[in-house]
């Protein structure tokens, strides 16, 4: 419907030649924008109406009491997946976390997932890649952040903390669970319409950004043309795509549009994952703002062992895909 819509709008409104490159940049990015759109809007409604019903103190209380009995990791990363952060606003959940008393490694599961999985990351995974890819993707984020959290949990790395961190953790006690005032439908449906609407605008841009990058390979590399580097049967195609995500920074709905532009070209679609996970979830500032909550052996800890887990994930997909 959309790829129709787009085709009548930019060859026959505009009367441009199909053959053309930059009539085809302009398709994409017409067919992309019309797409991710829609799926923003809804996706961001629906997972708004869970985050009204589930919200952040409700989450950190069952997880700080122990009520789920050896499950805090999948619930950490399960949350981390239904609320839309990115690697940068994540931690100062993250630190809020710590703060209130919740052990590293389930910390880490949600600072894991959360930039990884997100409304906005699987609205616009869903209309570049499909259903399949996109449920694929989602469990993969959920199990990484679950098992990696649940491992380092393993190791006494608390020490690694900068010291007001873990003498806030020590001053924490589990808070008790406060009834609060009950909200009308009516309300909290305005209410959770309103946030959706101001997700929506505030990564519009990064959307639009992305998909211009998107529609601009698209239309004007040549396909093959990253064969030399990160195409099929090149062994170390996966690492090397997560190493030069690294000095990058970008929210998933900016970065995901370039991926599927990369794969469109010939790149693996695991191996353009793992460029793309990279870039969401080990990036720069991300590193710098944890230096604040972390000693460098503890912040070298958690980066390596993402982006090792990162590239299995990568290999996993070019594998089955």
């Amino acid at each position: 419907m959309w790829e129709t819509l787009a085709d009548r709008l930019v060859y026959g409104l505009l009367g441009l030649d199909a053959a053309a490159r930059t009539a085809q940049s302009l398709q994409f990015f017409v067919h992309e924008i019309l797409k991710i759109g829609f799926l923003l809007v809804v996706v961001t409604h629906l997972m708004g109406l869970v985050n009204a019903l589930l919200p952040v103190e409700r989450v950190r209380e069952a997880i700080a009491s122990g009520r789920l009995r050896g499950a805090e990791h999948l619930a950490a990363s399960t949350f981390g997946a239904v609320t839309p952060f990115c690697s940068c606003s994540s931690i100062p959940l993250f630190i809020g976390f710590l703060q209130g008393g919740i052990p590293l490694g389930v910390t880490f599961s949600f600072l894991i997932t959360s930039p990884l999985v997100n409304e906005v990351a699987l609205a616009i995974f869903l209309g570049s890649f499909g259903w399949k890819v996109t449920i694929a993707y989602a469990a993969s984020g959920i199990v990484l952040g679950t098992l990696l959290g649940a491992i380092l949990g393993r190791f006494d790395l608390e020490r690694y903390l900068e010291s007001w961190v873990r003498e806030a953790a020590r001053r924490s006690t589990a808070p008790t669970s406060g009834g609060g005032a009950a909200v009308a439908w009516p309300d909290l449906l305005r209410r959770v319409s309103r946030d959706a609407l101001g997700i929506t605008r505030r990564v519009a841009p990064y959307v639009l950004a992305g998909v211009a990058v998107g529609a601009g390979v698209h239309g004007w590399v040549p396909a093959g043309a990253f064969d030399s580097w990160l195409g099929e049967g090149h062994p170390l195609a996966v690492p090397a795509a997560v190493l030069l995500a690294v000095p990058m920074y970008s929210g998933a709905s900016g970065v995901i549009p370039i991926t599927e532009a990369l794969v469109a070209k010939g790149i693996p679609l695991g191996t353009a994952l793992a460029f793309m996970m990279g870039v969401v979830g080990l990036s720069l500032p991300e590193a710098l703002m944890l230096k604040k909550v972390m000693r460098t052996r503890l912040l070298a800890i958690f980066f390596a062992s993402v982006a090792a887990c990162i590239i299995l994930v990568g290999y996993g997909f070019d594998l089955i895909f």
